[in-house]
């Protein structure tokens, strides 16, 4: 009797019997949308880490005083900034996903 009472699971074959043109079609959806959320995810990682560590790192160059002896001059000067560029994508690329992971979550949720 107590049979008679539970609902119908909806995940058994026999109550969700599509055509295999249907299940194809719904397994291609689901892949193009993990690889559309990895492709946005890495691009997240790569734009708040480097933003993150390029602001660091030029706050920390204009916090420091030019050395007496072993500066570069303007050469240093000038090529500074892509040295900061070039390490904040390294830096980004490493490790900005365990402090962006709370941050992707909550995007994803306003998205639904």
């Amino acid at each position: 009797m107590l049979s008679a009472l539970r609902p119908v699971s909806t995940s058994s074959p026999l109550a969700l019997a599509q055509p295999p043109a249907a299940l194809a079609a719904q397994r291609n959806m689901a892949s193009d949308q993990s690889a559309e959320n990895s492709e946005l995810r890495k691009a997240f990682d790569q734009f708040v880490g480097e933003s993150l560590y390029g602001q660091m790192l030029k706050s920390m160059r204009s916090s420091q005083r030019k050395p007496a002896y072993f500066h570069g001059g303007r050469g240093e000067e000038i090529f500074q900034q892509q040295l900061d560029q070039l390490l904040a994508e390294k830096m980004s690329k490493t490790n900005a996903g365990k402090f962006t992971e709370p941050m992707f979550q909550l995007s994803q949720l306003a998205r639904r």
